[in-house]
């Protein structure tokens, strides 16, 4: 395993980090701790989780890692990462639980409720899961120092953010004379290189480390899907259009099966799987500072390893822009001058 400091902070972290967003889900706490496990054996410090995660039981995840902390003592061997932004469905309070958002009441129950979950007193990381433009940063920011002066948390993360959010959110931590947001999570593979334009140029600027979720484009870039539809786990769970309605290059395939078969083409002739190669890919990008990685079983996080030793070749990575080409670089010289 190879580490790396996160962000501008002096914590180094795996640079494979664990998500879990399967556990409870789709894998059962047998195979979830079988897979925390295997993550801790191979070297991975850094666990990624959010309180809404479990499918239709909300909170079911962060309960399974919080069992496996308790009867495994491994607590301190992980830098534990988990988020805040989405319903709840808290029955306590409807009226705030079932809307999205950061308020500093909502933000403090959620807490709490994540703690208890997980059975620790601290998490390292506390993302936010998505940026609410309709909480004011004063807001953000005072709640978020209580928490830090309390021991609760360590750092500000966040999550799906526009360039723009990063900067005015170290914008605001200036002002303050703190550390603000150190990590900046999101989506991004071969298939979607729409963070190169902005966000991750920003992101390194401002020294905001970055770990791309989605690796695998919900698994369409492991090359199962390309012949059977059905082995996408967003197919499976049908909620493409419901969740992402603008999101085409999540599923959408079918309109690249040619793009997808010289992918294929291409990996078998360097001898590696699909799946290592688009995870390698990521690992080599200059900017990044790591990637997450949610298998659903042990064998497919086992096979995902190799990828972090895995070099590709300067000629190999061009054709690969070739089949998925990115938007041409950062803004503005990627459509100006």
């Amino acid at each position: 395993m190879k580490y790396t400091a996160l962000g501008r902070t002096g914590m180094q972290v795996s640079r494979f980090c664990l998500g879990t967003t399967n556990f409870g889900n789709v894998t059962d706490e047998k195979e979830a701790r079988r897979i925390m496990d295997a993550a801790i054996d191979a070297g991975i410090n850094y666990f990624d989780t959010a309180n809404e995660y479990g499918g239709g039981h909300k909170g079911i995840t962060e309960t399974i890692i919080g069992r496996w902390f308790q009867d495994t003592g491994k607590r301190k061997k992980v830098i534990m990462q988990t988020k805040a932004f989405s319903w709840m469905a808290d029955s306590d309070d409807p009226i705030n639980e079932e809307a999205h958002g950061l308020s500093t009441y909502k933000l403090r129950r959620n807490l709490e409720d994540s703690l208890k979950r997980l059975q620790t007193d601290h998490i390292e990381v506390y993302m936010m899961h998505h940026y609410d433009r309709g909480t004011s940063w004063d807001e953000l920011y005072e709640c978020y120092q209580s928490m830090l002066y309390q021991g609760k948390i360590d750092y500000l993360g966040s999550s799906n953010s526009a360039g723009y959010d990063l900067c005015e959110a170290q914008m605001e931590a200036k002002k303050r004379n703190i550390l603000g947001v150190v990590v900046e999570e999101h989506r991004y593979n071969l298939m979607c290189r729409l963070p190169e334009l902005e966000l991750l140029p920003a992101a390194q600027k401002l020294g905001i480390g970055t770990f791309a979720y989605s690796p695998l484009n919900a698994g369409v870039l492991a090359g199962k899907s390309l012949h059977d539809p059905t082995k996408s786990r967003r197919i499976e769970a049908n909620v493409i259009d419901a969740e992402h309605p603008k999101a085409p290059n999540y599923m959408n395939f079918i309109d690249m099966e040619p793009q997808l078969a010289k992918f294929a083409k291409l990996c078998d002739e360097l001898g590696e799987t699909q799946a290592n190669v688009a995870v390698a890919w990521l690992l080599s990008r200059p900017n990044l500072t790591g990637v997450i990685v949610g298998p659903r079983t042990v064998e497919q996080f086992e096979a995902m390893l190799p990828a972090m030793e895995l070099t590709l070749p300067d000629d190999f990575i061009k054709e690969m822009d070739l089949i998925f080409p990115g938007p041409g670089g950062g803004a503005p010289e990627a459509y100006a001058w």
